[in-house]
């Protein structure tokens, strides 16, 4: 006889919720952000340099997600014109520093 399996949505709930799932998606964006890191750009030129680079940071939660019913991370960067680092301005070209490493270091997990 074959073998039967019944699914509770609470049981994954449960499950999506747990200490080591949020311990994984931490690891993952710690992955992501040493990407980054290696990634960022650095002016020379500023009265900083590396500002941007060393403003890389990760958390993680075991509500996240659209329903706060999951653990998720969170990989940001600090520095006030990241923003226009990542999506670049009329005279600054985007250097898409979050994107490159989210899609390199999703391959390195």
């Amino acid at each position: 006889m074959p073998a039967r399996f019944k699914m509770k949505r609470a049981g994954v709930g449960e499950m999506l919720r747990m200490p080591g799932m949020k311990a994984e998606m931490l690891r993952r964006a710690d992955v992501i952000a040493d990407v980054a890191v290696g990634l960022s750009p650095v002016d020379t030129r500023s009265p900083d340099p590396g500002h941007y680079k060393r403003s890389w940071e990760t958390s993680a939660t075991s509500r996240g997600g659209v329903r706060r019913d999951r653990a998720a991370a969170t990989v940001r960067n600090t520095a006030h014109y990241a923003r226009w680092v990542e999506y670049g301005t009329e005279k600054v070209r985007a250097h898409h520093v979050l994107l490159r490493a989210a899609q390199i270091g999703g391959r390195n997990q």
